[in-house]
């Protein structure tokens, strides 16, 4: 599936890969996440009720494949990736349960899941219970007023594996859409500094170590 990235500004590799190490110089120099802020704004009533259908159905996420060749793919997509995050997690049955549950969720969002995996790096560092200053959680950061406004009401189960890259990446999609398609202005909504360019610069670059072939 293709994304538009036309929007994001002429950010050079060398500058995009400086922007996502300043971002993780920052989270490694302390317990909580730095970033996750999206910001509360009113919903229309027909997107508040598209948003809590889109969260519904949390059925476990096994992949079904149209073909060998679709489940051979994605099998060498799951050894690759694995290999990448083992340096960030070292258990192996919970890098396969992660990885898993990325790949469904994006895949059910419509999004790329190397962008998914760049968000989170640049979010929580992959950390399933990281909590920002500004009180956002879980590996996606997701704002607990999300919680009461499309969910349950619970925020406690945002630190919960497949609650968070759900609603995650419902968010994202939603920012994306209201952006039409933009990425950078999608990303920086998601991120509450929309209109500049360092978040969206560093997920962008972090999403390029997870592209499937490209380490």
């Amino acid at each position: 599936m293709e994304m538009r990235h036309a929007s994001t500004g002429a950010c050079s590799r060398r500058a995009c890969l400086g922007a996502v190490a300043t971002w993780m110089l920052g989270l490694g120099r302390s317990t909580q996440a730095h970033a996750g802020g999206q910001l509360e704004e009113p919903l229309a009533d027909a997107v508040r009720t598209a948003l809590r259908a889109a969260l519904g159905g949390l059925a476990l996420p096994e992949p079904v494949f149209a073909s060998t060749e679709a489940r051979m793919a994605y099998l060498r997509w799951l050894v690759q990736m694995s290999q990448r995050l083992a340096p960030r997690q070292g258990d192996a049955s919970v890098r396969r349960d992660f990885l898993q549950t990325a790949w469904y969720e994006a895949g059910r969002a419509g999004l790329e899941v190397s962008l998914v995996l760049g968000l989170v790096q640049v979010e929580s560092a992959f950390r399933q219970h990281a909590i920002s200053q500004a009180g956002a959680r879980g590996y996606m950061q997701v704002m607990p007023f999300w919680a009461r406004t499309i969910g349950d009401g619970d925020a406690g189960k945002l630190f919960q594996l497949q609650t968070n890259l759900r609603y995650g990446c419902v968010i994202l999609r939603h920012y994306l859409d209201r952006e039409r398609g933009d990425m950078a202005m999608a990303l920086g909504r998601y991120h509450g500094s929309r209109g500049q360019h360092a978040y969206p610069s560093a997920v962008l670059a972090a999403q390029r170590y997870w592209m499937l072939g490209s380490a």
